[in-house]
């Protein structure tokens, strides 16, 4: 007799993603190598557990399908110290991988900073962590559990802010991580084609004791907000397939957003005149979504934080070129400004 659905469904997830991480290391050399495993010539691959559901069947089945595949299995739980007893939580979590035969195993405690919000502090904090481990351990990549569910929260905040496709593309499977230099594969997502029943059935089935964070809770923050009442009333409205569609959206925001991105990218290099500066007449004469990510590249080169860059700003910039009325210099993120002068576009920091 197999495993139950949930965790069959769990375990192939993973398998997918191990067999992934294997690939990149041996049929892409020119990629940036994952540092050697300190002690040890097989790869190293971490879960990021937070005792939660997700993740705990996230360390179950990594912990199960990574020696079959010659894979050390190692987790890392990130003390945020925003509630009391955390340490204590933290110390639990580890019992829990070890009990799982992870190894290694750490709890790393960090400070939350005030940027951008508690949620994004926490995440930043989080992802630093999460990145300071991999590269003392020697990771060649994290597992985090974000679930389907969790993608379709991330839609609608990006739709919420009205931020463009990008935004709508939601979280995607393999990425750098924030925090990350030059590992643009290191977090991979293995469970945003699976909902958080599935995974909450899987640690039922297995009798793995899970934590249920309060702040997931707390209506102080938007997140909890939108998952407890904002998605539950598009269901009641819409019908069931809501969170189904909105992942869909996802992906199909990354493949439109991705093609753009490229064709900024090479676009960029025909506005530019010998000097390397940006002529006005080439820009207006991109399209719209183009030309503004052109403009968004040139903004962040000239050292405008990407984090700190929003919509509103691009505009704002756009509108030097298509709405030019004598206007001054534009005022961005990073203490950079962007001006118009001579038919050129000068993007630089004051």
């Amino acid at each position: 007799m197999g495993p139950h659905p949930a965790v069959a469904a769990i375990r192939l997830a993973v398998r997918r993603v191990l067999h992934d991480v294997l690939t990149d290391l041996t049929d892409h050399p020119g990629s940036p190598p994952a540092p050697r495993t300190p002690g040890g010539s097989l790869p190293l691959v971490l879960v990021a557990c937070s005792g939660g559901a997700d993740s705990m069947a996230l360390a179950s089945a990594l912990a199960f399908e990574a020696p079959k595949l010659g894979i050390r299995a190692g987790g890392i739980t990130v003390d945020h110290g925003l509630q009391p007893g955390s340490d204590l939580r933290a110390a639990e979590v580890v019992t829990r991988m070890t009990a799982l035969r992870l190894d290694p195993v750490e709890s790393v405690a960090v400070r939350v900073g005030r940027d951008g919000g508690p949620e994004a502090a926490a995440r930043d904090a989080r992802y630093g962590a999460l990145d300071e481990a991999a590269d003392r351990l020697g990771a060649a990549a994290v597992l985090l559990g974000h679930t389907r569910d969790d993608q379709a929260e991330t839609v609608l905040l990006g739709l919420a802010r009205g931020s463009g496709i990008r935004s709508l593309s939601g979280m995607p499977e393999v990425s750098g991580g924030p925090g990350t230099a030059g590992r643009t594969n290191r977090y991979r997502r293995p469970f945003l084609q699976v909902d958080r029943q599935t995974a909450r059935k899987a640690c039922m089935v297995q009798s793995l004791p899970v934590w249920d964070d309060p702040h997931n809770m707390d209506p102080a923050y938007t997140r909890s907000r939108l998952r407890h009442e904002g998605l539950p009333a598009l269901e009641k409205a819409l019908g069931k397939g809501v969170v189904e569609a909105l992942a869909r959206t996802a992906q199909l925001s990354r493949d439109d957003a991705d093609a753009l991105d490229a064709w900024a990218a090479e676009a960029e290099t025909g506005v530019r005149d010998a000097d390397g500066r940006l002529e006005c007449a080439k820009l207006y004469a991109l399209p719209p979504a183009v030309r503004r990510r052109v403009l968004r590249r040139a903004v962040v080169a000239a050292g405008s934080p990407a984090g700190s860059l929003f919509a509103r700003h691009i505009e704002e910039v756009d509108r030097l070129i298509t709405g030019w009325r004598g206007q001054g210099a534009i005022n961005l993120p990073g203490r950079v400004e962007a001006q118009r002068q001579g038919g050129r576009l000068v993007i630089r920091q004051g």
